[in-house]
């Protein structure tokens, strides 16, 4: 990173409000203040911040906190890199995460051809698709008409066992099925391209395609890796997809986000074009290591008391 011209940070640990992601947080309370804080979901509105201060780019290597459940690839705090570069989009990001990976296996392995759990994993190529590509090419099945069909996602969804869908649009719904039909076959490095803006409440709205998003995630080994994006810099829209985040929250939704005045106002003094991604290193060293399990990473796994 440091080779790119990236400035290493810290952003704070506890927030005022919960933001940059979708992730139920940990609350605490600030007695001198006498004010509830939340243990960071992400860094994301901090680091933006300071893309708005004139830092062109930034990363930061530390600690996320979610309060959701535990598995093989789940732990209440994990690490993470995120990073933003102005004048970037989502093409630079991903050019970026790539070369970082690979960059990573050749100095740690030896090799960007691994193997991970007796199969083989092949970093030296990654591919790109659409949620619906992806869909396609993995359960050829499903027909065109099907996957742009309200009714058929919904019951399809609940005949695979998903959870309830609570953002019920097309692009929504599209994404619940490929969670349920899509992600776990994903084995080498693949770029999921293209996320619905009801689901990217940060990221920048296509240009040439209405209600798609510049967002990428990368999955590898069946599991996502990587999320980044083309960062939405305009505050008039930023203030609306909090709108409707907060309606998701009142809905129900625990994951969605708050609405972050302060960030709202920081954009209205004008962030550049910005690129940004976060890569989760816990699950990277699972790759590298050979590892089934985060808790095979993390020297202290949250655990169970006995």
């Amino acid at each position: 990173m440091v080779a790119q011209d990236y400035l290493e940070v810290e952003t704070p640990m506890m927030h005022p409000i919960p933001g940059g992601a979708t992730a139920k947080p940990f609350i605490t309370h600030h007695n001198a203040l006498d004010m509830a804080l939340y243990l960071r979901i992400a860094p994301e509105l901090y680091l933006k911040r300071l893309i708005v201060g004139g830092l062109e780019r930034v990363f930061e290597v530390n600690r996320n906190f979610r309060n959701e459940g535990m598995s093989t690839r789940h732990n209440p705090e994990f690490t993470m890199m995120e990073f933003y570069e102005a004048y970037a989009d989502y093409h630079r990001m991903m050019e970026m995460t790539e070369g970082i990976i690979q960059k990573v296996a050749r100095d740690v392995c030896g090799s960007v051809h691994l193997q991970y759990q007796g199969k083989p994993v092949d970093l030296s190529r990654f591919e790109r698709l659409t949620i619906t590509d992806a869909i396609k090419k993995y359960n050829p099945h499903y027909t065109d008409e099907q996957l742009h069909d309200r009714a058929f996602l919904k019951a399809e969804i609940q005949r695979l066992g998903g959870k309830p869908v609570l953002v019920d649009g097309i692009g929504g719904l599209q994404l619940s099925l490929f969670e349920e039909t899509t992600e776990e076959k994903l084995w080498n490095p693949t770029f999921i391209i293209d996320y619905p803006v009801e689901v990217s409440p940060l990221a920048r709205a296509s240009d040439s395609r209405e209600g798609i998003t510049e967002r990428f995630e990368l999955f590898v080994v069946g599991r996502e890796l990587a999320n980044g994006y083309s960062e939405l810099n305009d505050p008039e829209d930023q203030a609306a997809r909090f709108m409707e985040q907060v309606k998701q929250k009142d809905a129900g939704d625990d994951e969605a986000m708050h609405y972050d005045a302060d960030y709202v106002r920081a954009l209205e003094y004008g962030m550049s074009p910005t690129g940004g991604c976060g890569i989760g290193i816990d699950r990277l060293v699972m790759l590298l290591t050979d590892s089934a399990s985060i808790r095979d990473v993390i020297l202290f796994p949250q655990m169970r008391p006995e």
